[in-house]
Order: C-alpha cells, then sequence, then structure tokens
C-alpha cells in the first residue's frame, strides 16, 4: 500500500502525523510524497477556525479530483467533531477523530502485525519517522489536550483533558532525536500545565513541572537547542525564566505567549481566567528586560463577541507596549459547540477584517524594526529549510537568515549574521 499525508493545523498535529507515518511504515506500508502515486491518503484536520475547515474539505475534493481510486482517511480535531459533513465529502473511506495509529491504521484498511497493538514505539527515531519542522529540527510533543475551557475554543472539545508524558520517556525520545536534530521544538496543546495532571499526594507533582522537565532534557541532552512552542506567559515559571536567561544555547531566546485580547473585560468573557492584561505584560516586560534578544510572538483574536472600540484600543496599546516581534492575528471564527457565540453580539464583519487588519500591519511593523535592529548582529543558527540555492537559518530568537548554498558548509547548527 502506498501511502500518502497531508497535515493541516499546529506542531502538535505534525508530531501526531509523524506517528501515525511511522506507524504505516512499521506495517509494510510505502510513504510517498506525490498523492498520485497513493491508494490512501491520511489527512490531520484542524478544528481552530471556520477557514481551517473549509480548507480541509477543499483539499479533499480536490484529492478526489485528482484520482478516482485514491480513498481519503480524515484524522484529528476536526475529524473528531465530524456530524458527517467531512465523511460524506467524495474519496472518503473512513474518519477517525485524534490520530490514534491503531484506528488510523485500520481505518484505511491495513491487516495490522502484532506489533501495532501495543503503543506505539518509544522514542521515535528521528530518522525512521520523519516529518519533522526542517532539515535539523525535530519535534517532541509533552502532553496533549487541556483542562481550560476557554469560550472561543473547540480544541479542547476535540482533544480532551490535559495528559502529560512521563520525564523519562521525553528524555528517550530526545536523547534519539538529538541523533538527527540540532534542535527539538517542545509542543503539545497546552505545554504551561504540563505535569499538572500527575499530582501525588498533598498536592505534589508526581510527574513534575515543565521547568523540572526542561531541566532534565538540557542535563540529557545538553548538545540540542530546544524551543518552546506556544506557553502561556504567566506560565513561564522562574525555573524556565532562569533557563532563559542562564543557558541560551540549551533553551531558545523566543516565547509565543498567546494574548487574545489586551481588554481584561475581553479576557473574562474569553474564559481566560489565569491572567490578565498587567499580568501577562509585567512577566514579558521582566523576561525581556534581562535577555539580550528575545523572539516574542502572540496569538491575538481580533472581533471577539461584543468587543468594543475600547476594548479593541487595549489591545492595540498593549501591542505598541510589549517588543513583540511579530503576531499571528485572527478574526474571531464562531466554532460550534463552543460558548462565544452566547456571549454578545458579533462585531460586523467589516469592521471585524478592520481590526484585524490595523492588528497585522502593526505587528508586521514592530517585526521589520526588530529586524533591521539584528543586521549585522551574530547568532545562534540552525538550518531549518533549504530550496532555490539557499538554506534557511533560523537563530535562537526566531529570525530567519538565508544563505547561498555555496556560503554553507553543512553543519546542521552554527553562528550566523543577521542579513
Amino acid at each position: 500500500m502506498n501511502v500518502y499525508f497531508h497535515t493541516f493545523g499546529c506542531k502538535a498535529n505534525q508530531y501526531d502525523t509523524a506517528v501515525v507515518r511511522q506507524a504505516f511504515a512499521d506495517q509494510g506500508a510505502t510513504v510517498v510524497d506525490d498523492a498520485a502515486a497513493a491508494d490512501v491518503a491520511v489527512v490531520n484536520s484542524c478544528t481552530v477556525t471556520h477557514e481551517s475547515e473549509a480548507k480541509l474539505r477543499r483539499f479533499v475534493r480536490r484529492l478526489a479530483r485528482q484520482s478516482e481510486r485514491l480513498e481519503t482517511v480524515v484524522i484529528g480535531c476536526a475529524a473528531a467533531r465530524d456530524a458527517g459533513a467531512i465523511a460524506a465529502l467524495p474519496g472518503v473511506r473512513a474518519v477517525v477523530g485524534g490520530a490514534e495509529p491503531v484506528r488510523v491504521l485500520r481505518a484505511a484498511g491495513l491487516s495490522l502485525h502484532r506489533s501495532a497493538l501495543s503503543s506505539p514505539p518509544v522514542p521515535l527515531s528521528a530518522m525512521r519517522r520523519g516529518g519533522t519542522v526542517g532539515r535539523a529540527r525535530g519535534l517532541l510533543k509533552i502532553q496533549d489536550g487541556c483542562d481550560e475551557h476557554c469560550t472561543f475554543c473547540a480544541t479542547t472539545i476535540a482533544r480532551g483533558a490535559n495528559r502529560s508524558r512521563s520525564i523519562p520517556e521525553l528524555v528517550e525520545e530526545a536523547r534519539a532525536l538529538a541523533e538527527h536534530h540540532a534542535e527539538i521544538v517542545l509542543t503539545g496543546v497546552h505545554i504551561g500545565t504540563y505535569g499538572q495532571d500527575r499530582e501525588g499526594g498533598r498536592g505534589k507533582r508526581e510527574g513534575g513541572s515543565l521547568g523540572e522537565l526542561l531541566e532534565a532534557l538540557i542535563t540529557a541532552v545538553p548538545s540540542v537547542r530546544f524551543r518552546l512552542s506556544s506557553i502561556e506567559a504567566t506560565e513561564v515559571d522562574d525555573t524556565i525564566a532562569r533557563l532563559l536567561i542562564e543557558a541560551p544555547r540549551n533553551l531558545a531566546a523566543h516565547l509565543h505567549a498567546p494574548l487574545q485580547s489586551g481588554s481584561n473585560r475581553v479576557l473574562k468573557r474569553m474564559g481566560r481566567h489565569w491572567y490578565t492584561a498587567e499580568s501577562y505584560r509585567a512577566r514579558l516586560e521582566w523576561l525581556a528586560a534581562r535577555l539580550p534578544v528575545l523572539g516574542l510572538g502572540a496569538d491575538i483574536i481580533a472581533g471577539f463577541p461584543g468587543e468594543t472600540d475600547e476594548d479593541h484600543r487595549a489591545t492595540v496599546t498593549l501591542v505598541e507596549t510589549l517588543p513583540f516581534t511579530y503576531l499571528h492575528v485572527f478574526p474571531y471564527s464562531e466554532r460550534p459547540g463552543a460558548a462565544a457565540a452566547r456571549l454578545g453580539a458579533p462585531v460586523p464583519p467589516h469592521m471585524l477584517h478592520q481590526r484585524a487588519l490595523e492588528l497585522r500591519r502593526l505587528g508586521e511593523a514592530k517585526g521589520r524594526r526588530y529586524r533591521a535592529g539584528r543586521v549585522d548582529q551574530r547568532a545562534d543558527g540552525v538550518v531549518s529549510g533549504h530550496g532555490a540555492g539557499k538554506i534557511e537559518v533560523l537563530t535562537q530568537d526566531y529570525v530567519s537568515v538565508y544563505l547561498p548554498t555555496e556560503e554553507w558548509n553543512g553543519s546542521a547548527r552554527f553562528e550566523v549574521t543577521v542579513r
């Protein structure tokens, strides 16, 4: 059987696809890069916005047009919430909520070897599984699910409660990844709550905190650079902060800290009870003052139901104040089953998109200023991609530098001058 894979959505989805891809390879399937050569396509779906689901439907229809014999198995978050719309798309053989490998293998019609009936082997060999972020960057999913109930979010509904992997298991996998990757990105759905589901007596965490996990990983695999994916600003505890400051070669000076809104009124309506605009700002300003460089990104939702001009201005003001280097701005998208639609009048579409555009332009301007300040400075670079006679090198603070291939000595990690 020839199998083609495609992933929509976050790094957690990319990791899940890699696990499923390995499971197919272990069962003797051949992974192909061209859907036209495949018998089965496995498409990992995302449900974070209406547009992400629309892209999924368009993609599945395009696969069906390209090949009448190709069967598609849709997995992931949108699949977990499907009420029949995805299953009815042309060419869809099965819809599997989540990405549990055995269920996906069975849905594709494979006769399973006995080895497939147990959990995927740990560590997952980076060479065998492929599907990494770039040539020298690998993914390590440390937890899944989320215990919060943000009123705009359908991901929690799709992925369930927080489930953390053990530190020894993650250390073992990180060691395997380090054989092939110079950077390992820690990913999950809500990584700042790592270990909170593994509490022992008297509230003691049996599984450790994210900071304790980082310390264990850095001690076990000191040769690689670890990077946090998305983490709440107020969940960057003192241990993580110390590592960012004292171990720059081991933990990348980069935080992607979801903001969503700079208005406390809107944050409360969003169900984001664990921080305020003031506590968010204070934590990031404290860190930025102690780090020579800091890549700082955020997710922001423009036009949440009931958002006023004053609320929007509060978000703009906070963004102007903080040293962001990029923003991911999303116009509010109603998610079936999420509570936000019941919390206020929708913002008119033209106003919603105007607000999103203003925030995007602000983020782009801050990014240009930050990069201009980094030009001619030295940075710790890891190769993240290549093509068209150039390689892309990602610095510790999440700046991309492009070098002609002939200037590259073949190393996965090296000091680079920002251009």
